[in-house]
């Protein structure tokens, strides 16, 4: 019989709604059960497409017997991470500061007010590798319950109070200056792996902020060493078995150096991010690489994660069937000789098997291969690979499908927006332009209610309970902003602008300018979540700082350029030290150096001239530009505002630290203006 998450629209805790375990979704009702039975409250974090969540839910949570123990000792209680990013973030802070490291599944045991006092990620069903069993946990756990309940509760407060000490206030330190930026840049040298691109070791996660940073303040400065990490990075990744070479798109990470064998779960934020990145490369250096990835990558999104509402679902797992009934990692992406052979023949089979690097030994589990690139291009047959691409990714989609989280998440759905629009616009693809609205169009009608406050998540058209935290407002907004420069339509700024102006309300300090996770209304927990550093995304501290920036100079918003400079101290304290950490907060930083430069286009809409200057805005390397385009007498945009065409021409206007450029008509004049 269902539990109580039979109710949910989380995917995650839907597929979690037959186990025998008496779950409770996070609720105040779970923890007043807490308290009137006198139960401590397990709490089991996890997210759909995550692999070791999968097994853990199948070894324990749907045994019997293991169920039985539970529900007699335990109030359990199941939380989506990608629902509920607060609830998580502040039990992953108190897992870390325990144990050292963190992960998911995530398991807690909380007291009835919601203190944790015991910690620990995946346990196994049977004690191993120095592990206790998860039974032993819940044993060990329900007897100093019983037998130590003062211990525990002391235990219990003294993490509360060690966690309310780490509050952090950058936000009134300077911004950061040439020399922090330059640190940064040094810092990540140092960390580069120039042999196989990226930085640090094993696993390798794609590092899209950092190289976003990188080609920002190449465009800033000229640093050849900048582009040089950023492009190799690309390539390295692009050619690497995280890249899907049949499809499209990018796993979560790779498990080794290389980039050989990924983690296979797809998310919508990696590939979000680093569609727009390669689409930032190939503006900065025409790579065809770059074009090409970025457009596989967009297409990949609009193919296997667009929903019937038109946003973007959160995932693909990283498990499918292989086949034999067994749900098996990596099963529907990875090839051995045999079945190359089986589908193309034995001689495309050879060239299929030396071009993506499938062996005998196999490059992943049993023999198979994850598909790869050669690292440098040889001599080929063009047409004859791309036929052998064809059909073999027509003989994939004969394979079971991984399962999807179709969960909408707005902050990954802004991620989306922006770049598909930015995609769409440099390469001439007005149908990627038209998803990127459709994700817009959604996010504002069912996500943003009549106080223009979000909501986190929406599923078949339904709109989740969470309240939106400081990412969603963040991301939306940025992709708010790429649409109004990309469409010149005034009504998404206008979005932009209200979601800001709770960002200032209800996330700001007022007294330190320093940013939270949750609105100052949200729901109290043990401690208010506050992260500035960047991780799998954008933190919603930095994320906001380059919405707050990109909206004051689109408007001249001066509370807003103010608060994006409060944000960014802590860019100035972090940077130097951690850069890899705050890839975005040092890309927003670049922007803010720059400028960041603002464009307004006016001609009439239709006219060619209009139409390129515009592009050649929009293709702008300057770091952060924004771009406004109208007609003469538009009153859609500020930054269009008594702006008036040259002799009767299309016209651009190019202004920075409230001054400005003589207006150009000449194309060429423009592009060299904004360092194109």
């Amino acid at each position: 019989m269902p539990n109580r998450l039979a109710h949910e629209t989380s995917p995650y805790l839907l597929q979690h709604a037959d186990n025998p375990v008496d779950w409770w979704p996070w609720s105040a009702e779970a923890f007043e059960e807490a308290r009137k039975s006198g139960k401590p409250v397990l709490l089991s974090v996890g997210y759909s497409s995550c692999h070791w969540c999968h097994v853990m839910a199948h070894e324990s949570f749907e045994d019997q017997e293991t169920a039985d123990y539970l529900n007699a000792h335990f109030v359990s209680v199941k939380v989506d991470r990608e629902e509920r990013p607060d609830v998580d973030a502040v039990y992953m802070e108190a897992v870390q500061a325990a144990t050292g490291q963190g992960g998911w599944p995530m398991t807690v045991f909380l007291t009835p007010d919601a203190e944790p006092f015991y910690f620990g990620t995946y346990f196994p069903p049977a004690p191993r590798h120095g592990s206790p069993s998860f039974r032993q946990v819940l044993e060990g756990v329900h007897s100093a319950w019983t037998d130590r309940r003062d211990e525990v509760a002391e235990v219990a407060e003294k993490i509360v109070r060690d966690l309310a000490g780490r509050e952090i206030a950058f936000g009134d330190t300077q911004v950061p200056g040439e020399e922090d930026l330059a640190g940064a840049l040094l810092g990540l040298t140092r960390d580069y792996d120039s042999s196989r691109g990226g930085f640090g070791g094993a696993p390798k996660f794609p590092p899209s902020m950092a190289i976003e940073f990188l080609l920002r303040h190449h465009a800033r400065t000229g640093s050849e060493g900048a582009l040089q990490m950023a492009a190799d990075t690309c390539e390295r990744m692009a050619r690497g078995g995280i890249y899907d070479q049949l499809g499209g798109g990018f796993a979560r990470y790779s498990v080794d150096r290389e980039w050989v064998v990924p983690h296979f779960e797809k998310m919508l934020y990696d590939n979000a991010l680093l569609c727009r990145v390669y689409a930032h490369l190939w503006r900065s250096t025409g790579s065809d690489l770059a074009r090409r990835v970025a457009l596989e990558t967009a297409d990949f999104m609009v193919r296997e994660l667009r929903t019937n509402e038109g946003g973007f679902a959160s995932a693909l797992d990283a498990d499918s069937d292989d086949g034999s009934g067994r749900h098996v990692e990596g099963a529907y992406y990875v090839w051995t000789p045999a079945q190359l052979v089986e589908v193309l023949g034995e001689q495309d089979a050879e060239l299929a098997a030396d071009h993506f690097g499938v062996t005998e030994e196999g490059t992943f589990e049993e023999g198979a291969s994850v598909l790869q690139l050669p690292q440098s291009e040889g001599v080929f047959d063009a047409e004859r690979i791309a036929s052998i691409r064809t059909r073999l990714l027509e003989a994939r989609g004969e394979r079971p499908a991984p399962g999807r989280d179709d969960k909408v998440v707005a902050a990954w759905n802004g991620l989306a927006v922006a770049a598909l629009a930015e995609t769409g616009a440099y390469f001439d693809r007005p149908d990627l332009i038209e998803a990127a609205l459709s994700a817009a169009d959604l996010l504002v009608r069912l996500h943003l209610d009549e106080h223009a406050r979000l909501a986190r998540t929406s599923k078949d058209g339904r709109v989740g309970a969470n309240a939106g935290v400081l990412e969603d407002y963040a991301d939306v907004s940025e992709g708010f902003l790429a649409l109004a420069s990309v469409t010149g339509e005034g009504v998404w700024l206008e979005f932009a602008g209200f979601l800001l102006d709770h960002v200032l309300v209800q996330f700001t300090d007022e007294e330190s300018g320093t940013l939270y996770d949750t609105a100052a209304d949200a729901e109290k927990l043990i401690r208010r979540p506050q992260d500035p550093t960047d991780n799998a995304t954008p933190s919603g501290w930095s994320a906001a700082a380059g919405a707050l920036l990109s909206y004051a100079a689109q408007t001249g918003a001066e509370p807003h350029r103010a608060a994006a400079e409060r944000a960014l101290g802590v860019v100035k304290a972090l940077g130097p030290r951690a850069p890899r950490f705050i890839g975005w907060g040092l890309a927003t930083a670049e922007a803010l150096l720059d400028g960041p430069r603002e464009v307004a286009v006016v001609g009439p809409v239709d006219d060619p001239a209009t139409k390129e200057l515009h592009r050649a805005a929009l293709l702008a390397t300057a770091p952060g530009v924004v771009v406004a385009v109208g007609a003469p007498d538009s009153d859609e945009l500020p930054l269009l505002a008594e702006r008036l065409l040259v002799s009767g021409e299309p016209t651009a206007y190019v202004c920075r630290n409230f001054t400005c450029d003589a207006p150009t008509t000449d194309v060429d004049r423009l592009r060299e203006a904004l360092g194109r």
